[in-house]
């Protein structure tokens, strides 16, 4: 047998069992063990000192609650260093900051008479049409404050969204904050990577119109993103190695612009390459379409995101991310101590400068590739011809050369 096997114990489960009990002694086999296997890889290698933890969120996961209830916990233990999301779980984040109201329903429900009813539905969570609306008004006129007046990255959109919502959350008695507001609190930087793609991004298109000067950019989030990254590579702490960790719930594109910061690195900057250390991923996504969203990490592998070396502290469990979030942050929480926050969202700018130092000298020693001669070679094509001078010429069109008929 190898090395990795061991008996399948099987007892009697007690009416008293913890979760942590549950998931050692009792997540035997396939999903359930590969979940168990995550839940020990984060609270014995991951949540450590001298690891970097990032975090994509896809699904739309912050419409159940789970941004309260799961991540916000695991952001004040320090087990959350920066974060991925898709726009619209932090649009829906706002829902519960500003106190309004989601429910639990059913998927089975006649969604015509929801529509006349003026109601909402993610699947068996329903909520009001004024949910949107409110949520919007409040996202549009907060918008229309001087600090957004600029040119900026979604973490520092993001970071300033949390500082307003957090205020509102302290004026109206929200008892448990919400996502965006912890993320405030803790100096954790939450990026998207398709801004433009959730009633935010809408509602920013839609003050575009009216003159305001709010511009998102996403080239600074590639660039803080990848600067995060490169940084993790020092922990900070005597003899500790300083190590990145991936954990993704769902896929799609924050899976990938969390795991490109490290063909960033080596394949753009020319910089060291590594790989990312630790790759936990929940998916319900086949690997066998091609698509990104159920890529494995020994893909990841030939891309350069995650490091060769570190393919056994690499696990995937095919599992819905509301059936294992809660269960691993239960699991990490009471296994593991907290953290001290890194809070990086402070030190992006210096992290920023000493990638930027870095590549520029990496720069000077990087031999040219074949198609950089081509694309010169367009280049040239493409512009535009010299004027010549006009061509006097007599009233038929025909040219007066030196002067002469």
């Amino acid at each position: 047998m190898s090395l990795r096997s061991h008996k399948i114990a099987s007892a009697p489960m007690s009416a008293d069992i913890n979760v942590v009990d549950l998931i050692d002694n009792y997540f035997t086999a396939y999903n359930s063990a590969r979940l168990r296997e995550i839940c020990q890889l984060l609270s014995r290698e991951v949540m450590q000192p001298g690891v970097t933890v990032g975090l994509s969120l896809s699904g739309a996961l912050t419409p159940a609650g789970f941004g309260v209830s799961a991540l916000s916990p695991l952001i004040r233990h320090g087990f959350i260093d920066w974060i991925i999301s898709t726009c619209a779980n932090l649009y829906h984040d706002l829902h519960y900051g500003l106190g309004l109201d989601l429910y639990a329903s059913n998927p089975f429900v006649d969604d015509a008479k929801l529509r006349q009813g003026g109601r909402i539905r993610i699947y068996d969570i329903v909520f009001g049409y004024d949910v949107l609306l409110e949520t919007d008004a409040f996202v549009r006129e907060l918008l229309k404050a001087e600090p957004f007046q600029k040119r900026m990255g979604t973490a520092e959109f993001h970071y300033l969204l949390g500082k307003y919502i957090h205020e509102v959350e302290k004026q109206i008695g929200v008892q448990h904050p919400c996502l965006l507001s912890t993320a405030y609190e803790c100096g954790v930087p939450i990026y998207t990577s398709s801004p433009g793609d959730s009633s935010i991004g809408m509602n920013v298109a839609a003050l575009a119109l009216e003159g305001y000067k709010l511009v998102i950019d996403p080239s600074m989030d590639v660039n803080e993103t990848a600067a995060i990254v490169y940084a993790a590579r020092e922990s900070g702490i005597p003899d500790v190695k300083g190590k990145s960790a991936a954990v993704i719930l769902g896929g799609g594109s924050p899976k990938n612009f969390l795991l490109q910061t490290q063909p960033q690195l080596h394949e753009v900057l020319g910089l060291e390459e590594r790989g990312h250390d630790y790759f936990v991923q929940i998916t319900d996504a086949r690997p066998d379409t091609g698509g990104l969203s159920g890529a494995t990490p020994s893909e990841a592998v030939s891309w350069g995101k995650v490091d060769p070396d570190e393919l056994p502290n690499t696990i995937v469990c095919y599992t819905d991310s509301t059936i294992a979030l809660p269960i691993l942050t239960a699991y990490v929480i009471n296994q593991c101590p907290a953290r001290p926050l890194k809070r990086l969202y402070d030190r992006r700018e210096a992290m920023l400068e000493q990638m930027r130092t870095d590549y520029l000298t990496a720069k000077l020693h990087q031999p040219d590739q074949p198609t950089v001669e081509v694309a010169k070679l367009v280049k040239q094509a493409a512009q535009p011809a010299t004027p010549s001078a006009p061509v006097a010429t007599y009233p038929c069109g025909t040219p007066i050369r030196n002067g002469h008929r």
